[in-house]
C-alpha cells in the first residue's frame, strides 16, 4: 500500500513561469461528540478502494511581471479514477494527453469499433487554461477529486 500512497501525489505540469506545489487529502466521515458526522480531510496514511481523494494544486507566479496564457495540466495517477473538479472549467484527456477536449465531447473507442462517451474513470490528464492574467506573487488553487480503484 505504501506504493499505492506514494503514486497519490499531484504531478502538474506546467507552461509559463508558475510555481506549483501539491497535495493529496482523504476524505474521511468523522463522528463528533454530539452525534452529528463531519467530512474532514486527513494526510493519506493509508488508502483503499473506495476512498474518496482531494488533489490541491497550488500556483504562484514567480515572474516579476504579470503572466498570461498560462496552463496547468495534472495527470491522473493510475490508481485514482478521477470524480470532479471545483470549478468545471478544466479540459481533459482521455488518451495519454495527446487530445484535449471538454469530457461530455470525448468518445471511447470500444472493441467493436463503435464509439461510447468518455466516463470521469476514463480522464487520464486534467489541463485548466487560466484564462486571467496573474500577476506577479499572485497565487491560486485548482482542486480536483477522485476515488481510490
Amino acid at each position: 500500500m505504501t506504493a499505492l500512497i506514494t503514486t497519490l501525489a499531484a504531478f502538474p505540469a506546467f507552461a509559463g513561469p508558475l510555481e506549483l506545489a501539491s497535495d493529496v487529502f482523504v476524505e474521511r466521515a468523522q463522528k463528533r461528540a454530539d452525534g452529528s458526522v463531519a467530512t474532514v480531510l486527513e494526510s493519506p496514511k493509508l488508502v483503499v478502494p473506495g476512498d474518496q481523494l482531494v488533489f490541491i494544486v497550488r500556483y504562484k507566479n514567480t515572474g516579476t511581471a504579470p503572466a498570461s496564457k498560462l496552463s496547468v495540466t495534472n495527470p491522473i495517477p493510475r490508481a485514482v479514477a478521477f470524480s470532479e473538479t471545483a470549478d468545471g472549467t478544466e479540459i481533459v484527456s482521455i488518451d495519454g494527453g495527446k487530445s484535449w477536449g471538454f469530457l461530455s465531447q470525448l468518445k471511447v473507442p470500444m472493441a467493436s469499433g463503435a464509439f461510447r462517451t468518455a466516463l470521469p474513470s476514463d480522464v487520464t490528464h486534467i489541463k485548466w487554461n487560466l484564462n486571467q492574467t496573474l500577476a506577479a506573487g499572485s497565487v491560486g488553487k485548482l482542486v480536483f477529486r477522485g476515488v481510490v480503484r
